[in-house]
């Protein structure tokens, strides 16, 4: 579609989950693309939720759907569409289809189908249904059928994808689809192309898992065109298709569980992620902006189009993005990340232990590539006396250790102006008096106040515990 042509068809775009479970990284990836082409292009992104397979559809995965696209900033124009309440309309559309001789109704039994499976499978041939109620009227009374697409059958169809480029397939190879089960409900392709035609969806983003749908929908929209203007209505026009290629793991497999394929949830709830470091993450994985990492919403919105998407699978490579929500959360303001770390926690809203997480931050999240590395680097502001000494950082505390710790308590208890220059310069003191380098000192220090062989700068350490803390830390190690 030209510049031109998109000015005068507003662009509308949507995501359509099935709410079979949670929304995954793929899934989120297709509604940030479609998010971004419809802002880019100043058009309207939608929201359908495609419930139709009763049996496996679940309201806790519809919201784990809307609560991830939330928790992301994928917002949708809007109220979202359950596509099981539309099902009137399907089939409303698919008897229309009948009666304009574009479908048919088909008696084909079990019995039959599962012969004309054996075949195809003697003929090492895909199944592909041509039924011998395709041209017949004499309908029997009382008797369930279907309702199948009267597909063409000769020629070509081509599809213009604005990411696999040209595509053609020959129409011998698609088949009489149904349209309507023998129970009246509609099917998916149907359902799709009806729901897409009445959103006025002009470009369908999606998975090149689709691709091959497309083929089989496309006569769907022919039909209805011709049905419609026909009826002197408006035309049924076909969109314009963008088939992304999917994301596989780094080893370049289908993505799994092992890879990182979990809900979206999961990188919030378990993994500590940022949702914008995801955003960022989930953009960059197949598509591009000159040697752009680090990409901002709005800058997004500016640049993204469809022409910059490659055709290769991405590779997800969880490293990557831990790299990623580490420039985030250093980029975060310290009582946002106080507010996570603290609900991380499990601290009240009102816990006054929140201001003694917003001012650790500063020390805390230099290091820190997650929420959770976070969380857990505020441990040592909390813990009781006597604390508890990690098994690696126990023999920091050992030999020449005790001596070491009193000289630091009596330097430090003639320290008034409690700051970092302060008590460094009494630190640095001892270890010159006592001849060995700073670290020698810092060590034992650190697991005197911690408990750990690693955490904030040590001079942080001892003015986010205060004077009395440190000092009362420092006493029960000393010799």
């Amino acid at each position: 579609m030209s510049a031109t042509e998109i000015n005068e068809r507003a662009v509308v775009t949507r995501f359509a989950p099935s709410p079979t479970g949670f929304l995954h990284l793929g899934g989120a990836r297709t509604a940030l693309f479609n998010l971004l082409y419809a802002r880019h292009h100043g058009g309207t992104f939608r929201l359908r939720i495609e419930d139709t397979d009763r049996a496996r559809s679940t309201q806790p995965a519809i919201e784990a759907i809307l609560n991830g696209m939330r928790w992301l900033g994928l917002e949708w124009d809007g109220e979202e569409v359950y596509q099981f309440a539309r099902a009137d309309r399907h089939a409303e559309v698919a008897h229309r289809m009948i009666e304009a001789g574009h479908a048919y109704r088909c008696y084909l039994t079990g019995a039959e189908l599962d012969s004309m499976r054996a075949a195809a499978q003697a003929a090492k041939q895909p199944l592909r249904i041509r039924s011998p109620w395709r041209d017949r009227t004499d309908w029997p009374s009382g008797q369930d059928y279907v309702v199948r697409l009267r597909a063409p059958t000769e020629g070509a169809t081509t599809i213009h994808d604005r990411v696999q480029g040209e595509v053609t397939v020959q129409n011998a190879e698609l088949d009489d689809l149904v349209l309507l089960r023998s129970d009246g409900t509609p099917t998916y392709m149907l359902a799709v192309v009806v729901d897409d035609h009445d959103m006025g969806v002009t470009h369908v983003i999606r998975g090149d898992d689709h691709l091959n749908n497309a083929f089989r929908q496309l006569p769907i929209y022919r039909a209805m065109d011709a049905i419609a203007k026909a009826a002197g209505e408006a035309g049924w026009p076909e969109p314009v298709y963008a088939h992304i290629p999917l994301i596989h793991g780094s080893d370049g497999a289908k993505l799994s569980k092992r890879h990182g394929a979990v809900g979206i949830e999961a990188y919030r709830d378990e993994m500590g992620i940022l949702p914008e470091a995801l955003d960022n993450y989930l953009l960059r994985l197949g598509w591009g902006h000159g040697d752009d990492e680090i990409i901002a919403r709005e800058d997004a919105i500016r640049w993204f189009d469809l022409d910059a998407v490659g055709k290769s699978p991405s590779r997800f490579d969880l490293k990557k993005l831990e790299h990623l929500n580490g420039h985030y959360i250093r980029a975060s303001a310290d009582s946002r990340l106080a507010d996570l770390v603290a609900e991380k926690l499990g601290f009240d809203h009102d816990d006054t232990r929140r201001g003694a997480l917003a001012a650790a931050m500063p020390a805390l999240k230099p290091r820190a590539a997650n929420i959770n590395e976070l969380a857990e680097g505020t441990a040592f502001l909390f813990a009781t006396r006597p604390l508890a000494i990690e098994p690696d950082a126990a023999p920091l505390l050992a030999g020449d250790a005790p001596a070491l710790l009193a000289r630091l308590h009596a330097a430090l208890d003639a320290v008034h102006n409690w700051d970092t220059e302060a008590t460094e310069a009494a630190v640095r003191q001892v270890a010159e008096e006592a001849g060995v380098k700073l670290g020698q000192v810092a060590q034992p220090l650190r697991a005197a106040l911690t408990g750990r062989r690693t955490s904030p700068g040590i001079f942080d350490v001892l003015v986010l515990l205060g004077r009395d803390e440190s000092l009362a830390r420092i006493a029960d190690h000393q010799a």
